[in-house]
């Protein structure tokens, strides 16, 4: 080697050096894998990014862990150096320090040294060293058997969550167990969900670490048996099938594409709308290898529910369901109250089974009603609703499904994003506008709304507004809409207002509420505290009164003088 080749090299091996240090020098290392029996070790990677002067070694999986600073220098290695001189000595390097930690909490069962080399012919990526300690290997499958037989097989109590991150993904590593068994795995997963499903936030991050396990294992274990992967950052992977790929679906009960298909009903029924594509795109890679059972699931859902859950054949009316497109076909036969009665029922039935929330509704019915409210997506879900309120005798049904169908975060899935609305909210609009008796159901609506991604509900409360105006009854409920609101919401309520009775009315709910929610019910009636301030320096005795207290309630900043 040249001076520049050795002066290269020491850069190298002293970032090596330094990162292995400070892991020794860590007082939490043996804290840290006591927390669970399932972690046998802290550390399974580490990237050497080699560019000259900016060279550092890190834990993390990114891709190029200098976070794609160019070098100061040129490289001094060729392509051919790295691999068969700079190599070795690195696997030398690493090997000394690794021999010294093979009991040592901050190594795991297996450890790879993975290294990216700016290079005279470009960027070099190839893994260094690959090691796997047998003795904590056979430990850890000693421990995951325990834990699977204690907890899960014979406990009855809800489960860590972290314990849930480590199974899973020892469950679906191929170096622990070289084909996973789908069936029994199958079974731990939801053995998992059956154990935690009296805490629902615990649940939901249960699940997420088991669609983590499974969506890396199909990226980086099944797919790319059978495809060719265009891995993205920013988007959706891209998969071309291989020109040898042989895939054969047998009839056995278990083989290891079930998972992938059990994956993408997880995805599918639990991830947020943004990644329910996902699985749709698993199950479509599955029909491309030839599977049957995927080829069935998206035409008719997954195997999730009952035939007659998912297809309702009446006189009146024909409901079919596919989870897998989290969509519901109504063909309405006959116009009338019992048709759009067992479309409902039938929906709500498929929700408390655990059906989707963000689903759209494809509808065949010669009657095209809309809602009263300017703004709304002129949608099937929007007509079938709209429709269904015009039978009195069906709100109490529709408050049930309204009820059932809210959720933060959730989306019916025909609508723009600027229109976007949660499940529920036709229903609830409706209903809202049709009697007081729903006042309570509009407010739990507004409580659950994500108003940072919904902007339709500020077209209902103008309407809400206009509809029944300052009343006891209505003003908790229109307040409760306002605390909701947006900027560009704009209320033609001041006339009301000018009334003392109702200005007083007004003022004791604003009282009840911090500044901050003071200040935004406020905007979309008066606009900038000014407006409001100019108001009180004209008004004279109780009614200035109100309207400083209006003041005050929107904090000290508002005030004027009297």
């Amino acid at each position: 080697m040249n001076e520049l080749q050795k002066e290269a090299l020491e850069e190298m091996k002293t970032a090596i050096h330094k990162w292995f240090d400070e892991q020794e020098n860590r007082k939490d290392a043996e804290e840290v894998v006591l927390r669970t029996t399932l972690q046998v070790g802290i550390f399974n990677f580490v990237m050497l990014d080699y560019r000259p002067g900016r060279t550092r070694v890190d834990s993390s999986k990114s891709v190029g862990s200098a976070a794609g600073k160019k070098s100061m220098k040129a490289s001094p290695f060729t392509r051919e150096q790295i691999l068969h001189e700079v190599q070795p000595l690195l696997v030398e390097i690493v090997r000394e320090r690794l021999d010294k930690l093979e009991t040592s909490p901050l190594i795991n069962y297996r450890f790879t040294f993975q290294g990216t080399f700016a290079t005279m012919d470009g960027l070099v990526e190839l893994t260094v060293l690959e090691t796997v300690y047998e003795e904590k290997k056979r430990q850890l499958l000693e421990r995951i058997q325990s834990y699977i037989e204690e907890k899960l097989e014979k406990g009855s109590y809800p489960t860590n969550r972290r314990e849930t991150f480590f199974l899973a993904r020892h469950l679906l590593d191929p170096h622990l167990f070289a084909e996973p068994e789908a069936a029994k795995t199958i079974a731990l997963f939801d053995r998992i969900q059956e154990l935690n499903k009296e805490q629902v936030e615990a649940l939901a991050e249960h699940r997420r670490d088991i669609i983590r396990a499974l969506t890396g294992w199909a990226e980086n274990v099944f797919l790319p048996r059978y495809y060719d992967v265009t891995r993205s950052e920013y988007s959706t992977n891209e998969y071309v099938i291989k020109p040898d790929a042989v895939f054969e679906e047998k009839d056995e009960p278990s083989q290891p594409i079930d998972l992938l298909l059990y994956g993408a009903v997880m995805i599918i029924r639990y991830e947020p709308d943004f990644n329910k594509n996902m699985g749709q795109t698993f199950l479509e890679l599955a029909k491309q290898l030839g599977s049957g059972k995927a080829a069935r699931m998206l035409k008719d859902g997954s195997d999730s529910f009952s035939q007659e859950d998912i297809h309702l054949r009446h006189e009146l009316v024909e409901c079919k369901a596919n989870d897998v497109f989290s969509l519901f076909t109504i063909v309405i036969r006959k116009e009338e109250a019992g048709a759009y009665e067992r479309a409902i029922s039938f929906i709500l039935s498929l929700l408390r089974k655990d059906f989707p929330k963000s689903y759209n509704i494809k509808l065949k019915s010669s009657v095209k009603e809309y809602l009263p409210i300017k703004g709304l997506a002129k949608s099937d879900t929007h007509r079938f609703f709209a429709n269904a309120l015009a039978y009195s005798e069906l709100h109490p049904l529709l408050e049930e499904y309204a009820r059932e169908a809210m959720e933060e975060y959730e989306w019916y899935e025909d609508t723009d994003s600027e229109r976007s609305v949660m499940p529920g909210s036709y229903a609830v609009f409706g209903l809202g506008l049709s009697s007081e008796r729903y006042f309570p159901l509009v407010e739990a609506y507004m409580d659950l709304v994500d108003d940072e991604h919904q902007l339709v509900h500020d077209k209902f409360t103008a309407v809400f507004a206009e509809t029944y105006g300052i009343t006891e009854r209505s003003t908790p409920t229109l307040i409760a809409c306002l605390l909701r609101s947006h900027d560009s919401l704009k209320l033609k309520i001041q006339p009301e207002l000018e009334g003392e009775d109702k200005l007083s009315l007004f003022v004791q709910q604003i009282e009840t509420l911090s500044d901050d929610e003071a200040e935004r019910v406020l905007y979309p009636i008066w606009g900038k505290a000014e407006k409001l301030a100019a108001l009180a320096r004209k008004a004279e005795g109780s009614r200035k009164e109100l309207i400083i207290r209006l003041q005050k309630a929107a904090g000290d900043s508002l005030m004027v003088g009297r």
